[in-house]
C-alpha cells in the first residue's frame, strides 16, 4: 500500500495506481477540477500516465460557478 495525503487526509490505496485511477474510484469528475501533486499542477493530459508515490502530497480544487 502507498499512504497519500490527499487535501490535508492521509489515505492508503494500492501500489501503481494511476491518478486517472484514484479520481475514478474517489468518483471525481474529470472537468471543472484542478489537481495538484507535490505543489506542481498536473495537466489533465497527464493524469493517465502519472504513477502516484508514497508520501506523495495531492490537492483537489473543484471550481464552482456563482456570482
Amino acid at each position: 500500500m502507498v499512504k497519500l495525503r490527499l487535501n490535508g487526509d492521509f489515505i492508503e490505496v494500492r501500489e501503481g495506481i494511476k491518478l486517472s485511477e484514484l479520481l475514478g474510484e474517489l468518483e471525481l469528475p474529470d472537468t471543472r477540477i484542478a489537481v495538484e501533486l507535490n505543489k506542481d499542477v498536473v495537466r489533465r493530459n497527464d493524469w493517465g500516465e502519472t504513477v502516484l508515490r508514497n508520501e506523495d502530497v495531492l490537492e483537489i480544487v473543484h471550481f464552482v460557478g456563482g456570482g
